[in-house]
């Protein structure tokens, strides 16, 4: 039997030119997704670092301290309202607390317990004062003459905060700051568990 050769033709190897575009192409595309989710992911993290920040246990970054060393509390007024030395009166931002020397009103349900605690918590302890930017415009102040200010116990809570968790206060939220939404969850939860004026009080 005769025997046949067989050939086969392979296709003619490509040149270096019409192969490097398509995969610098390719090697490009590739770098630009990449860097697309470097970018996303940097972003996120550093999102979701401000929302972690913006918690009322975090170190300042509503605007500026005004005292890094700490301010020495020498009154308390109210629940919400303290004497800082020398004689620097500060109202809490967010925070409304029953009344207890208001000279027109009476004293209202559970606003000698919400003095008592904020006493207990800063008497003649010093405090750091954080100013909010949403107050920058009225110089910090409210129309009393009194500096709007979130107040840091030495551990790192904010009294503000502290008080609406455990039920010795409202949230204050008739004007804009920086924990708004945060204060009102705050004052759902006590709400929810019944603690302090919440179970001592009618409920308006």
């Amino acid at each position: 039997m005769a025997s046949h050769e067989v050939k086969v033709q392979c296709p003619a190897a490509l040149p270096p030119s019409s192969v490097g575009a398509p995969v610098l192409l390719w090697l490009t595309a590739v770098s630009l997704k990449t860097y697309s989710l470097f970018v996303i992911l940097a972003w996120a993290l550093f999102n979701v670092g401000n929302l972690a920040g913006a918690g009322p246990n975090a170190h300042v970054a509503e605007s500026r301290e005004v005292e890094a060393a700490g301010r020495q509390v020498t009154h308390v007024v109210d629940g919400d309202t303290i004497v800082l030395s020398p004689k620097e009166k500060v109202r809490l931002i967010g925070v409304d607390t029953p009344e207890t020397v208001h000279p027109k009103k009476m004293v209202k349900c559970y606003g000698k317990e919400a003095t008592e605690f904020t006493r207990s918590m800063v008497a003649g302890q010093k405090i750091r004062l954080a100013l909010d930017d949403a107050n920058a415009a009225r110089q910090y102040k409210d129309r009393y003459g009194r500096t709007l200010g979130y107040v840091y116990l030495q551990g790192g809570m904010m009294l503000n905060a502290e008080l609406i968790r455990r039920g010795f206060a409202h949230a204050y939220t008739r004007f804009p700051f920086r924990y708004l939404v945060e204060f009102r969850r705050l004052e759902r939860e006590a709400r929810g568990r019944g603690v302090g004026l919440w179970s001592s009080c009618p409920v308006s």
